[in-house]
């Protein structure tokens, strides 16, 4: 009695532009709120305002992201298509070339004789597989990885309202420093918090990624405060 080796599932990201378009967003979103926020509170305005540059700059950002966003991922998608309409073309009129291309693709992985030659006769009887060989393969193509560039928009919309709303929160319950030293201790703790959830998706150093996101949106506030102290010195705004 022979026993069945047990099925391996391994977790493979098939659609990376939905992390993407999130780590993007959210990264974005709360980097612009806090760079708000630190520089109008770095003027020693009131809550009132703050919250109100914020919101504005927030909402701006947002639809701007998306509308970007939208544009390139559908650009990016138009690219791919024409490469593989290319590619379609080439498969029906110049058969003898696509199948030397397989050919030698596979001679590159070590394949020869017989074994090379059923792989690609195995390839080319059907023009599904061929054509997936052919862009995987050939064109490295994925246009699933690339993403749809409605969703891609709201993804990056919401992810950019998610990330912006977190610097402004203290606001509404304070006034003074205390809530904008509030406000960079939530950006950059849920700031780290990302970064290094998508590095562990990504395999890489959880630590490096989360300090990496978290050191961005400390830079920005720093220099935002910075801007709005010296513009608050020099009686530029008188709030």
């Amino acid at each position: 009695m022979t026993v069945a080796e047990p099925r391996h599932i391994e977790p493979h990201l098939t659609e990376s532009s939905g992390i993407r378009d999130f780590v993007f967003g959210f990264g974005d979103g709360i980097n612009t709120s806090l760079g708000i926020a630190a520089g109008v509170g770095g003027a020693d305005v009131s809550s009132n305002i703050i919250i109100l540059a914020a919101l504005v700059g927030m909402f701006t950002g947002a639809k701007a992201m998306a509308v970007q966003n939208y544009l390139a991922v559908k650009a990016q998608r138009e690219l791919l298509k024409s490469e593989i309409a290319r590619e379609i073309w080439e498969i029906e009129n110049k058969p003898d070339v696509e199948r030397a291309e397989i050919e030698e693709i596979y001679k590159a992985k070590g394949f020869s004789g017989k074994d090379l030659e059923f792989v690609v006769n195995k390839i080319t009887s059907d023009k599904k597989v061929w054509l997936d060989t052919m862009l995987t393969e050939e064109l490295r193509l994925n246009v699933d990885v690339v993403g749809n560039p409605l969703k891609s928009a709201f993804r990056m919309f919401g992810a950019f309202l998610i990330g912006g709303i977190l610097p402004i929160i203290p606001f509404f319950f304070a006034h003074g420093f205390v809530p904008l030293g509030i406000a960079i201790g939530l950006s950059l703790s849920t700031s780290f918090l990302v970064g290094a959830i998508k590095s562990r998706l990504a395999k890489t150093s959880v630590i490096k990624g989360g300090l990496e996101m978290a050191g961005l949106g400390t830079g920005i506030a720093l220099v935002g405060f910075g801007i709005g102290s010296e513009l608050g010195n020099l009686g530029l705004i008188d709030v």
